[in-house]
């Protein structure tokens, strides 16, 4: 403020002159004052009222020092060249044509009360609430004054001179601004703001658009008047203004130029009749959830109510043939009336081609089309007053999936282009959600149909070998009834296969049930030795045991000791004849850790990263990759994990951790 106040007593002392020498010689020191505005106001810019001010001034460091040494440097080195001249119109106006040092310094002049304005007005619109209100008079002050800055630099540059007349219109523009100042400083009491902007000054600014367009028209219009012959070419300049109303005439008249500018203005420049963060958001929270068309569609039909303020909803599905519509949902409608208002096949072609060549919502009721017709026919007006019917088109990728027809809203208000806006992305949305819970249908029913073949052949493998088994005891059996021993391996064998059936079924019958363990304060090393003393008993299998103490915790040791048996189980059959398997236990960080290690085959990296877990996958020849799956169940079910390490020819090793819980 000091500096734009030297700015206006050496513009005073210049316009109070009494000779020629004497108004340059205040002129000067004039521009050796502006030369201070750049880099001064920058550095307010930064700073003022922003919380983070330290970060801004960090990083455009280099852009403040040039700010502040460039202008400065201008003046000292070409004091002498700023101003070339002194004339004075026939109006009587002072005159002061400038050199090109003089030029460049209005242009630095001009640049930095651009990014001035652009910086308040980044710390504006960072602001809410109790702070905008606090630096509002501020932030228009300043705007004020910079603005007729940005209007007297343009001057300048325009015309190449210094006009003295603009000056005391900056001067005026001091007044004003030091008055909002003032006012502010008033209304909060005190100096201490905490606004957060962003780092992209630039992005997104006002400011930058309305200086860029305002200095664009300025430059065209200066440069065709010049082009034109000056003032002179007056019968020219007459002549384009003529022309220019004419052609603004012509387009006020036409129908089309004034539908697009409405929609243009619409869409760009008014406020917005809908919170579309809000709506999206209900939108997304609506539909997350929804697995089945069904679902999809009632969550649709609930939105488009509440949202455009309408009562009557109704969405149609196209079959896969895109010859008829199969009724959804609706707010009004029951399937009983919704099938008797179902259009015919050849009418539902032309709408189904119509809104794939133009996916744009409709206005059935204004539509003159045979398929607008019969659409009207399929969603009848409950009210007399309801405003027209909308038909909304659900396309994806050219394909159409369905259509929505609304209707009835609330007051008859007419359906604006905001509303039609928001019901086009209202309807793509559901094409891709719709499209989305039709393709995992489709995937679900795959891994349903794999899983169903992978488990069948598991299951029908071991049944044909039990069946082969059964088979061949009754080709035998006429022959050696008589035999008492053959009749006793018979029943011995029948009994085995019969129990072989009944393990394999109740293995299965695992997957289709919830896991729920009861949990015992127990001792897990009591537990393993007394799973372990049968294992010990067997012949090829040399087990090295090392337990370490392990406090008493919450587990439940059967569920436990079936993980036990099956990791021993699997050592052993992996291993080669009188391997060892090491079985240890330990605590760590509040884990209890079981570990099972063999010097068997190993496991192949593909397998162990996307196989081992998964049921039905086995390396074993009579498996049917269960266990390893159970196993993994029951030790997340006491809240612990399974780490694995495994290499080819080397051996496996399985890390069980539970957590030491009393």
């Amino acid at each position: 403020m000091a500096v734009l106040a030297m700015e206006s007593i050496f513009s005073g002392l210049s316009l109070a002159a009494t000779s020629v020498e004497e108004m340059l010689f205040w002129q000067q020191w004039r521009l050796a004052a502006v030369s201070f505005l750049p880099g001064s106001w920058l550095f307010f810019s930064f700073s003022y009222g922003r919380g983070n001010y330290k970060e801004f001034l960090r990083r455009w460091r280099f852009l403040l020092i040039s700010a502040f040494l460039i202008p400065i440097g201008l003046v000292v080195l070409f004091q002498d060249k700023l101003i070339v001249s002194i004339s004075q119109t026939g109006t009587g106006r002072w005159m002061l044509p400038l050199g090109v040092p003089g030029i460049v310094l209005n242009i630095l002049v001009l640049l930095g009360t651009v990014l001035v304005l652009i910086n308040l007005e980044r710390t504006f619109r960072a602001s809410v609430g109790t702070m905008r209100w606090r630096i509002k008079f501020m932030i228009l002050g300043l705007g004020v004054l910079f603005g007729v800055r940005v209007y007297s630099s343009s001057q300048v540059l325009l015309f190449h001179a210094i006009d003295l007349s603009l000056q005391v219109v900056n001067s005026g523009a001091l007044i004003v601004a030091c008055l909002m100042i003032l006012r502010s400083l008033f209304r909060t009491g005190h100096f201490e703001m905490d606004v957060y902007p962003s780092h992209s000054v630039l992005r997104g600014s006002f400011t930058a658009l309305l200086a860029g367009i305002y200095l664009l028209v300025i430059g065209v219009f200066a440069k065709v008047v010049t082009f034109g012959g000056g003032d002179a070419a007056f019968t020219l300049k007459a002549f384009i203004v003529l022309v220019a109303l004419v052609l603004l005439t012509i387009l006020l008249l036409s129908d089309r130029a004034r539908l697009h500018t409405g929609r243009f203005i619409s869409r760009n420049f008014q406020r917005p009749l809908y919170d579309y963060r809000t709506v999206w958001r209900k939108f997304t929270e609506s539909t997350a959830s929804c697995v089945t068309q069904k679902e999809l569609c009632q969550a649709a039909v609930k939105l488009t109510t509440d949202v455009f303020q309408v009562l009557s909803v109704t969405i149609w599905l196209v079959d896969d043939k895109k010859e008829q519509l199969k009724f959804e949902t609706s707010t009004f409608l029951s399937e009983s009336k919704a099938d008797s208002l179902n259009p015919k096949n050849d009418e539902i072609t032309k709408a189904i081609n119509a809104f794939v060549k133009h996916p744009e919502p409709v206005d059935i009721d204004a539509s003159k089309e045979s398929w607008a017709v019969a659409l009207k026919s399929c969603h009848p007006d409950e009210f007399r007053r309801g405003g027209n019917r909308i038909c909304v088109p659900i396309v994806v990728g050219g394909e159409i999936l369905g259509i929505m027809v609304l209707g009835d809203r609330v007051g008859a208000v007419p359906f604006s282009w905001q509303d039609f806006d928001l019901l086009k992305c209202v309807g793509d949305q559901m094409a891709a959600n719709l499209l989305n819970v039709r393709l995992s249908q489709k995937l679900l029913q795959a891994k349903e149909l794999e899983a169903f073949q992978t488990m069948s052949a598991f299951f029908v493998h071991d049944l044909k070998n039990a069946a082969s088994t059964l088979n061949l005891m009754l080709q035998n059996l006429p022959v050696h009834f008589d035999d008492p021993a053959f009749r006793e391996d018979a029943l011995r064998g029948t009994s085995k296969t019969v129990a072989h059936i009944n393990h394999l079924v109740e293995r299965l019958s695992l997957l289709r049930h919830e896991l729920k363990i009861k949990p015992v304060e127990s001792d897990l090393n009591e537990a393993i030795a007394k799973s372990l003393a049968e294992w010990e008993k067997a012949a090829g299998v040399n087990l090295v045991k090392n337990f370490q103490p392990l406090p008493r915790f919450l587990f439940d040791s059967e569920q436990l000791l079936k993980v036990v048996t099956n990791l021993v189980l699997n050592a052993r059959e992996a291993s080669p004849q009188n391997g060892q398997i090491h079985i240890e236990t330990k605590q760590n960080n509040g884990w209890a850790i079981l570990s099972v290690s063999d010097n068997g085959c190993g496991m192949k990296p593909e397998f162990l990263n996307h196989s081992l877990f998964r049921p039905f996958q086995t390396t074993k020849k009579n498996g049917l990759g269960i266990g390893m799956f159970q196993s993994k169940m029951i030790v997340e079910a006491h809240k612990g994990r399974i780490e694995v390490e495994s290499e080819p020819d080397k051996g496996t090793t399985f890390r069980i951790y539970l957590p030491l819980q009393k």
